[in-house]
């Protein structure tokens, strides 16, 4: 039975997460950390104020479902943002800096979960949540900085593209490692296999499937619109859980789709304010299922964790600016760029709280993704500056400046002589 402060306490749980966000902009801040912190702080130890209930014991469900909403919706419109096309055209420029995106930082889950001395199945988890870059930080740090034009984000945005499916499987091998109950090598073997099957399908069949979604999206009113969308990724995304695949998975498939619709602006408009408040909450409500007072056995090993990742990623992007003919002070660029983490190293940490796996990840995925969530824009901000305390400045850029002094002076020479011949 529902409660009677049910309402209550949700609008109480949007109030605050409305403010930690003012405060975030206000700080020029990523607001995913601010969300997590404030779940963390009215969560488990919080006080009960008369009605008002901090620790939102009988509305949590219902704010857990609305996290669940979140997931679907991020990876919808993360799937909006690249199409099937697109990616095909993409080919070896993202292969080659992806490739070695995803070893470097693979290899370094590998590294901490073996010092961690974690099982495989909780191995495998630290190893793609140390793998997966937060598109929505990145996308947010380039656009504050003002760097989307520039050549190194075609880099960056090809790299999270092949670091965006390699989580998409990843997350699926997990599902069929974990959420399934497959305890066999085969058995997990013929899970992941069906997970890729779908997803190879989905992607051929759902783009033939196009033509006749638009049609469908003709010349209908607002409220039809929308509920067609929404029916639409939710069955998919459904179905998609229904064969052991997760749902997750599935509304990043129905973006891929949608994302070749000629109404894509449209659908982007009406999904855009879904994703953003229920995003908000699925950040909120994981922070309320943390308790603060066990995350310090996790602070060191997600320090190194979070250091480890740092050089991993400007070592990738020193080999991605290499293969794109880019300086090497582009690679200060991408790699603290690409390190920050956040939506996608929760969703899988969620994946191994569902399975019953050691608590110590929960906590670890905390503390990492607020180390790199808050490091990595500031190490972004200040990249260039990075590197030419360390490196020196580029010489091409000394040269520059060397020619601009010498133009003003060779100007300032020039209207002495005109004065001295009048």
């Amino acid at each position: 039975m529902l409660s009677h402060t049910l309402v209550l306490e949700v609008g109480i749980a949007v109030l605050l997460v409305a403010i930690v966000g003012l405060l975030a902009n206000k700080l020029r801040f990523s607001v995913i950390p601010f969300f997590i912190i404030i779940g963390m702080v009215v969560g488990q130890h919080a006080p009960q104020i008369g009605y008002i209930d901090l620790t939102f014991t009988e509305s949590k469900p219902f704010i857990d479902f609305m996290g669940r909403l979140g997931v679907l919706f991020l990876l919808f419109y993360l799937g909006l943002e690249f199409s099937v096309g697109r990616l095909m055209r993409s080919g070896k420029s993202i292969v080659t800096g992806g490739l070695v995106y995803v070893f470097l930082n693979f290899i370094s889950g590998v590294l901490i979960g073996w010092l961690m001395d974690l099982p495989f199945k909780e191995m495998m988890v630290l190893c793609g949540v140390m793998t997966s870059s937060s598109t929505a930080i990145v996308a947010k740090v380039l656009t504050d900085l003002k760097r989307t034009a520039n050549p190194e984000t075609e880099i960056i945005m090809g790299m999270i593209m092949f670091d965006d499916l390699f989580i998409a499987m990843h997350i699926s091998f997990l599902s069929g490692l974990i959420l399934t109950g497959g305890t066999s090598f085969w058995s997990v073997l013929g899970t992941s296999l069906l997970a890729l099957v779908f997803i190879l399908a989905f992607l051929v069949l759902g783009r033939k499937l196009v033509p006749a979604i638009d049609r469908l999206l003709q010349d209908k009113s607002p409220e039809l619109f929308i509920l067609i969308i929404f029916s639409l990724l939710f069955l998919i995304a459904g179905f998609s859980e229904t064969i052991h695949v997760a749902e997750a998975i599935g509304a990043l498939m129905a973006g891929l789709v949608f994302a070749d619709s000629r109404y894509l602006r449209k659908i982007e408009g009406v999904i855009a304010p879904y994703r953003d408040f229920f995003g908000a909450m699925f950040f909120f409500s994981f922070g309320l299922s943390i308790d603060m007072y066990t995350l310090g056995g996790a602070v060191g090993w997600a320090t190194l964790a979070a250091v480890v990742t740092i050089i991993g990623n400007v070592a990738s992007g020193y080999f991605a600016a290499r293969f794109a003919g880019r300086k090497p002070k582009a690679s200060f660029d991408i790699g603290f760029t690409l390190s920050a983490r956040g939506e996608f190293s929760i969703i899988m940490a969620n994946i191994g709280k569902a399975g019953g796996l050691l608590p110590v990840l929960q906590s670890f995925v905390v503390v990492y993704v607020l180390i790199l969530s808050i490091v990595s824009p500031l190490l972004t901000k200040e990249s260039r500056t990075l590197w030419a305390a360390l490196f020196g400045k580029d010489e091409a850029s000394l040269k520059q400046k060397k020619t601009l002094e010498q133009l003003e002076q060779s100007v300032g020479n020039r209207g002495i002589e005109d004065r001295d011949l009048t």
